[in-house]
């Protein structure tokens, strides 16, 4: 009987190199994924301030950022990484609040 297939020790030996590559790319994907998260919220940022010289054009006002949200300006009052966002009222500059302010 001439039967072609993988030994025992080979399926395992094949599992045991798929299990160390995926021990090794996990960690590296979580360490990059709060970077990932705070590019994110630069480029929210960005967004939400044009969304607010288009607002000040459009209203003649600086608006707060429920005032956005309720016009359909922006979808969320939330960056990426989790970091609230305020306006301030008298520049209407946007900035993110983080956990330490």
């Amino acid at each position: 009987m001439n039967q072609k297939g993988f030994t025992l020790i080979e399926m395992l030996i094949v599992l045991l190199v798929i299990s160390v590559l995926l021990l090794l790319a996990i960690p590296n994907v979580t360490a990059h994924n709060s970077f990932i998260n705070d590019k994110g919220c630069e480029a929210y940022l960005k967004t939400v301030q044009a969304q607010v010289q288009a607002y000040k054009m459009e209203k003649k006002s600086i608006p707060t950022v429920n005032e956005l949200i309720q016009a359909n300006y922006i979808e969320s009052e939330k960056c990426p990484n989790g970091h609230t966002i305020t306006i301030d009222a008298t520049t209407g500059e946007v900035s993110e609040v983080t956990s330490g302010s």
